[in-house]
């Protein structure tokens, strides 16, 4: 296996203590995912502390919280380290959340003890034309789109071949026909934009309870999403802090079985929550399920070999190849979410 060596490279570790010859292939796998979560939750929480209550002189957090793995160990983190009377947690349901978000939502606040309101933000995407403008997209690739029809949008597989990353609508009919059709340029930015509305409301409601009670916002992705931009700018990649984002989401779901995020939370897969048919994060978004997904990450991050990456994966060097790959498109193209506003001169004084 591989553990990090402290200065951003790999050191390689055995039982043994013997030297690696230098013909031998070293063994990748899971391992070099794993953390003590007693010592990063320490870490992390007398951050917070230093960072909320410091740096950003603001008396407590708000936590949106979706019912998903990364929402539910940012609120437990944030209880932890400000206490549970200065956590908020949000509910944020609209026309397309799953039934089960909210429920386990309220598990999750229940559980840790946190302050939690329920702030439904369909009326306020009915008003600003979300819904109208998704079905105006949509319309015009498929005509019969309406009431009781469902949608999602999905991306090729990468692994038999290198893919056109060209993104797909998914529609059911409201008598249970799927089909699958390609997108305009047009309908397809339109689409998105339209459903960007969903996690821009969601931001701004929190910031709302923010300015209301002197807290800090918190952000909730972890290093995938964060790396690999999968967040929407001015909505969920907004916050005053984000307490995850160095972690892999296998370093994530380590810390929620330490912390005592239930079960039910654990084990549920994750989704996007976004649109109106069942969506795993894979076929919108990553090219793998998230476990080989990080793997995937760390590798590049690392410089460790597809022939490497492959056995821990299970998948060949040539796919792994093809995931480094798009790995570094989506690094290429989502640049633009993570910067700054442009200035024509520096404002030095600021």
């Amino acid at each position: 296996m591989f553990s990090p060596d402290g200065g951003g490279g790999l050191a390689a570790v055995g039982g043994s203590g013997t030297a690696r010859k230098p013909d031998q292939v070293p063994m990748f796998d899971k391992d070099v995912l794993r953390l003590d979560p007693a010592a990063e939750v320490d870490r992390i929480t007398e951050t917070l502390r230093e960072q909320v209550l410091g740096q950003l002189r603001r008396r407590g957090a708000v936590v949106g919280i979706s019912g998903g793995i990364d929402s539910s160990v940012v609120a437990a983190l944030c209880a932890r380290a400000l206490g549970k009377e200065k956590v908020l947690g949000l509910f944020m349901p609209e026309h397309h959340s799953a039934d089960e978000a909210l429920s386990l939502g309220r598990m999750v606040a229940a559980h840790f003890g946190i302050e939690a309101i329920v702030e439904d933000i369909a009326p306020a995407l009915e008003g600003l034309g979300c819904y109208r403008r998704q079905v105006e997209a949509i319309r015009t690739i498929v005509p019969d789109y309406g009431d009781g029809w469902k949608c999602k949008l999905v991306l090729p597989s990468i692994l038999e071949s290198d893919r056109l990353n060209v993104t797909r609508l998914t529609v059911q009919s409201p008598t249970g026909e799927v089909s699958t059709v390609r997108l305009t340029l047009g309908a397809y930015l339109q689409l998105v934009a339209a459903t960007n509305y969903k996690q821009r409301v969601r931001k701004m409601t929190e910031y709302y309870h923010a300015d209301r009670l002197n807290y800090a916002v918190a952000g909730t992705p972890n290093r995938l999403e964060y790396d690999q931009g999968f967040f929407v700018k001015q909505g969920d990649g907004n916050a005053d802090f984000k307490p995850i984002a160095h972690l892999y989401k296998t370093q994530v779901y380590q810390l929620a079985q330490y912390l005592g995020v239930p079960e039910e939370i654990r084990r549920r897969p994750p989704t996007t929550d976004t649109f109106s048919m069942p969506q795993t994060q894979e076929e919108f978004y990553f090219a793998l399920p998230y476990d080989r997904m990080d793997l995937c990450l760390y590798a590049v991050n690392h410089g460790v070999r597809a022939e490497e990456v492959a056995p821990a994966v299970e998948l060949t060097p040539a796919q792994v190849e093809r995931v480094f790959k798009d790995i570094e498109a989506k690094r290429r193209a989502t640049r633009y979410l993570h910067m700054r506003s442009l200035l024509i001169a520096p404002v030095s004084e600021v």
